[in-house]
C-alpha cells in the first residue's frame, strides 16, 4: 500500500474509520480540532455517525451509549476537554465497556496554552477519574505509530473490553508525515454478548451498569479488574530500545521528547564519546518498568527528559528501584526539548559517574 502525506490529526481519524469505528463524539478544541473535522466528512462515507456535541461531557456520556450497544465509537479532545470526561471515562471504565479516546495534550493546567507539552501523564496513566481503574494508554512518537496504536487499540479495547487512551502531546497531530494504514495483529475478538441490542422475548437482558450497592458485587468487580490488568500488564506492554546494549546511561522518554532524545545520543556518542541509549515507552500504561529494571542491571544511570515538571520520572524511579541514580530534565510551557539540551546532560552525569 503507498504511503500518504497525512497530518497526525488527520491520519489518526483516517485510521479510526479503517478500524471500524463507524460513531465519533466530540466538541472542538485546539490542538485536535483536525480529528472531529475529518471525521465529520469521512464517516457519513462509510454509513457512520458524526455528532458535535454540546459539551466535552455530553460526549463522552454519547460514547458511553454508543460503546454499550456494542458499537466501536471515539472521542477526541486536548488536556482542559479530557478533564471534563474524566467523570464519565470512569463510568465507562466501571461499566466494561470498549472505546478509544484520543488527548492531542496542550500546556496547563488551566486552559493553559495550545502548544504542545506532556502534561497529562499523571491523569492518563493514574486514572485521571474517581476510582480504581486503569487505561491502556498509547503515546505514539510519529504520524505512522499513531495511525499503528489507533488501529491497535480497537482491538485492545474489545478484547479487555476497556477504554483506550492514545496520549499525543499536540506535536504529533499537527506534523506531517508519510502514513501506511497497515492492519493490526489478527486478535480472535471475544463476541460481545453483553451488549445492550434489544432482546427477544425469554432472553436474558444485558444490562450496562456501573453502580454496585452490595460490597460483594463491588469487591467481585474490582477483583475482575485485577485479574484484566494483570493479563494486560503481561501481553500488551509495548516499548522500543536503541542503542541499549552498551549504554552507559539509559534515557527514558517518550513521544516528540524520544525523537529529540536519538538526535542526542547520536551526538553524545559521535563527538563526545559517551555510550547512551533509549527506552521509549510506547504503552505508558502498561508501563514497561521489567525492561527499565533490566537495564537497570548493566547502566550507570537513567536520565528521564519529558515535556513536563517531571511525571513519568516517578514511575522510573519505582522501576529502578534505587539501583541506579535517576536524573530528570523537564521542559514546560510548550517548549521541545533540543538535542544540545540532553546531550549537555548527559556529559554532566557522565563526569558524576
Amino acid at each position: 500500500m503507498a504511503k500518504v502525506l497525512m497530518k497526525g490529526n488527520e491520519a489518526i481519524a483516517e485510521a479510526a474509520v479503517r478500524a471500524g469505528c463507524r460513531f465519533f463524539f466530540g466538541y472542538p478544541i485546539t490542538p485536535q480540532n483536525q480529528i472531529p473535522e475529518y471525521m465529520s466528512k469521512r464517516l457519513p462515507e462509510v454509513g457512520g455517525t458524526f455528532l458535535q456535541s454540546e459539551s466535552e461531557i455530553a460526549a463522552i456520556n454519547m460514547v458511553y451509549g454508543a460503546a454499550g450497544a456494542g458499537a466501536r465509537v471515539m472521542t477526541s479532545s486536548s488536556s482542559p476537554g479530557i478533564s471534563l470526561k474524566q467523570e464519565g471515562i470512569s463510568y465507562i471504565a466501571c461499566a466494561q465497556l470498549p472505546c478509544v479516546i484520543v488527548n492531542m495534550v496542550r500546556s496547563g493546567p488551566g486552559l493553559g496554552g495550545i502548544l504542545p507539552t506532556q502534561g497529562d501523564y499523571f491523569q492518563a496513566v493514574k486514572g485521571g477519574g474517581h476510582g480504581d481503574y486503569r487505561l491502556v494508554v498509547y503515546a505514539p512518537c510519529s504520524v505512522q505509530e499513531a495511525a499503528d496504536c489507533v488501529m491497535r487499540a480497537f482491538d485492545v479495547a474489545d478484547m479487555y473490553r476497556i477504554p483506550v487512551m492514545i496520549l499525543g502531546d499536540g506535536n504529533i497531530g499537527q506534523m506531517m508525515e508519510p502514513v501506511e494504514f497497515r492492519e493490526p495483529e489478527k486478535r480472535e475478538l471475544p463476541p460481545k454478548s453483553w451488549a445492550a441490542t434489544g432482546h427477544a422475548k425469554g432472553e436474558k437482558k444485558s444490562l450496562i451498569n456501573s453502580l454496585y450497592i452490595e460490597i460483594e458485587e463491588m469487591n467481585a468487580v474490582m477483583n475482575e479488574f485485577k485479574e484484566k490488568y494483570r493479563r494486560i500488564k503481561e501481553n500488551e506492554t509495548r516499548y522500543e530500545e536503541f542503542m541499549t546494549d552498551d549504554a552507559e546511561i539509559c534515557i527514558v522518554a517518550y513521544g516528540t521528547t524520544a525523537r529529540v532524545a536519538k538526535s542526542a545520543i547520536m551526538k553524545a556518542r559521535k563527538e563526545n564519546g559517551i555510550r547512551a541509549g533509549l527506552i521509549r515507552p510506547v504503552t505508558l500504561w502498561p508501563f514497561p518498568e521489567d525492561a527499565i529494571a533490566k537495564a537497570a542491571e548493566k547502566c550507570g544511570a537513567f536520565l528521564v527528559a519529558e515535556m513536563n515538571l517531571g511525571q513519568m520520572v516517578e514511575d522510573v524511579r519505582l522501576a529502578v528501584n534505587g539501583k541506579r541514580p535517576v536524573r530528570f530534565i523537564g521542559a514546560t510551557g510548550g517548549q521541545i526539548h533540543t538535542p544540545a539540551m540532553i546531550t549537555d546532560e548527559l556529559k554532566r552525569i557522565e563526569e558524576e559517574i
